[in-house]
């Protein structure tokens, strides 16, 4: 395989990694946000948690397979999006992890102030994360300042611009939607309909918040600094949103999530295909802008990743579809079938 074909492969890959950890810990944090919301009791609260109890530690394994694909893939990419990035990055990781304990601990107490406390825990990490992660892809997406030595010279408050910010609570927004449609599918009784009612809500947020990130991308003229125009793709995604309200309003919560997913999936195909070959675009000078071609490994390197990938990703995935089918059945808040 040559060395060109290699680095566009691995560019494709990551993009795969990504794609896949915004559509399945979408709900995640979407569900994760939404806990003490419709939880009222704390039967209702382990109810939803158990929703993605299964599978949410799974869905994360998909960011650390990204960031290390990245790593020696893209080393560049990497350290100059780590380091330029770091007090964002440090918080979507307090995030994960306040997140992470509290789905373990919130049951070890029956202590009510105890549950609840971990319950709102789970509501932040989960808000933090998708806040920052949306805000990160949108700033990646608007461009950030690198000199010529690679080096990202802004800070936090240079990624703390309307794009960006507008670019993360659209993300959340989405991500609560996508995760209201979830829980349509895997709960039942009042919890369900709960669940629907507070969709049909998201839904109008999700849309009008996602339709304004689209305006602000064209009317800022992104596409004149050097963008492929990704096409039809993201007036896909802006379809699969819209349908899908008409989806929620039929009570028809599998086509629902599937609109929201394909939303989701298209809105990053539509980012790596828009900043191909970039990986990271450069405000101060395009010269100065990271590629797949400036920033990846040897070829040697990048060969030995191909094989170890082609062997162990389709376990990975078939493993996990396993997990997803193992857990497909809905859960009630019945306190006989509920584990705690």
């Amino acid at each position: 395989m040559s060395y060109e074909f290699l680095q566009i492969l691995w560019f494709i890959l990551i993009a795969v990694l990504w794609i896949g950890f915004f559509f399945l810990e979408g709900f995640d944090f979407g569900v994760g946000m939404l806990l003490p919301f419709l939880g009222k009791k704390d039967l209702e609260r382990r109810a939803i948690i158990n929703t993605v109890g299964p599978t949410w530690d799974g869905n994360e394994v998909w960011l650390l397979t990204a960031g290390g694909a990245t790593f020696a893939a893209f080393p560049h990419w990497y350290a100059t999006m780590f380091s330029g990035f770091y007090l964002a990055l440090f918080l979507l990781l307090v995030g994960l992890i306040i997140r992470g304990i509290s789905f373990e601990y919130r049951s070890k107490d029956a202590s009510p102030k105890w549950r609840h406390t971990f319950d709102w825990m789970i509501a932040v990490g989960s808000f933090l994360a998708a806040l920052l992660l949306g805000a990160a892809f949108a700033n990646l997406a608007r461009g950030v300042p690198i000199d010529e030595n690679m080096m990202f010279t802004g800070n936090l408050f240079t990624l703390l611009n309307p794009y960006g910010l507008l670019g993360g609570v659209s993300t959340v927004a989405v991500f609560l939607l996508h995760g209201a449609n979830f829980l349509g599918l895997k709960l039942e009784g009042e919890l369900k309909e709960r669940a629907h009612k507070t969709a049909k809500t998201l839904w109008i947020a999700a849309s009008l918040l996602y339709i304004a990130l689209g305006v602000f991308t064209y009317v800022a003229g992104f596409w004149a600094r050097g963008f492929v125009n990704p096409g039809i793709v993201p007036i896909a995604a802006v379809v699969a949103l819209l349908v899908s309200g008409y989806f929620i309003n039929k009570n028809q919560h599998g086509w629902a999530f599937i609109m929201v997913a394909l939303n989701i999936v298209l809105t990053q195909v539509t980012f790596f295909s828009m900043t191909f070959p970039n990986v990271m675009l450069s405000t101060l000078n395009p010269d100065w802008s990271l590629t797949i071609y400036n920033a990846s490994s040897s070829q040697y390197t990048l060969t030995v990743m191909s094989v170890i990938a082609l062997i162990f990703v389709p376990i990975v995935l078939v493993y996990q579809g396993w997990s997803y089918w193992m857990f497909r059945k809905r859960v009630s808040a019945d306190k006989k079938s509920l584990v705690y």
